[in-house]
């Protein structure tokens, strides 16, 4: 996959070792604070506010801030003042490459540049389908609320690649899919590797480790994303004036070649950038 990291793009090049890219994370990790972190750093909120905002936003597309001021958790004012010093204090991988010394200023702005022009091909800033996709409003939204979910349910790092018109779906370590019929009828299926499953479970069960965990129970934590983003699409959908029903979740392990596209259906494949080794995909079988 062509889609890559800043930090990935450099060790790729032999601009910077792999050593002086994980010090550089190190350091990130220790900086940077999310959101919900700083508001408990500043004595605003507990983690107990947190956990029961995360809990809602699994049904509302709101952002975690915007959640927890509607809850009552936090005042506009203070709400102001988490995002203002979370900027402040943010820390970009450059940045971090910079103060442990792998890097100069004039270089980092010289190596983001050409980082821009070689991914400017494979990334897109907003959301296209190729031309002719019936309910291409219903299916932009879909994606975008399965990035936003990425994010903020998963609280995982991604950079999306272009979506592009797939004749097979490709092979990978598993999928969970939702059909949804109605106004606009697709089948809904996210590729994960296994790698990625476990960050999923990681994250829908609140653990840090799950690697005694049953693969059944690995499996279920990608089918509920799955249903959490459906669940999400469906409302946003009805807000747009289309219905949409959705389906139980299922577990699909794809042959080595592939899942060929039915006739009938346009495959949408939407890819997602985790990390190195990692592969997700969003896919969309749309009925024509």
């Amino acid at each position: 996959m062509a889609v890559k990291f800043f930090g990935q793009f450099l060790v790729e090049n032999r601009i910077v070792s792999r050593e002086a890219l994980l010090r550089a994370i190190k350091l990130q990790d220790e900086k940077n604070l999310k959101l919900g972190e700083m508001a408990i750093s500043l004595g605003f909120v507990t983690r107990s506010d947190i956990e029961r905002a995360h809990g809602a936003q699994m049904t509302k597309d709101m952002k975690l801030g915007d959640l927890l001021v509607e809850m009552g958790f936090l005042t506009l004012t203070q709400l102001d003042e988490v995002i203002v010093r979370q900027k402040s204090t943010h820390l970009y991988i450059g940045e971090a490459l910079v103060l442990v010394g792998a890097l100069s200023n004039g270089q980092l702005q010289r190596h983001l540049d050409e980082f821009k022009q070689d991914q400017a091909q494979y990334v897109s800033e907003r959301i296209e389908l190729p031309d002719g996709v019936a309910n291409a409003r219903i299916w932009e939204m879909t994606a975008d609320l399965t990035y936003k979910m990425i994010t903020r349910v998963l609280g995982l790092q991604f950079r999306p690649g272009k979506c592009q018109t797939v004749a097979t779906v490709g092979t990978n370590f598993m999928m969970a899919a939702m059909d949804m019929t109605g106004d606009a009828e697709a089948r809904y299926i996210i590729s994960v590797s296994e790698g990625l499953q476990k960050e999923i479970a990681k994250a829908v069960l609140h653990e840090m480790n799950v690697d005694a965990e049953p693969g059944e129970v690995l499996e279920d934590t990608v089918m509920e994303f799955v249903n959490v983003v459906c669940g999400n699409v469906a409302a946003k959908a009805s807000q747009m004036g289309k219905i949409i029903d959705i389906h139980p979740p299922v577990t699909i392990h794809p042959p080595v070649d592939g899942l060929p596209v039915p006739d009938g259906q346009t495959a949408l494949c939407f890819p997602i950038h985790v990390g190195e080794g990692d592969r997700m995909e969003l896919i969309l079988l749309i009925t024509n």
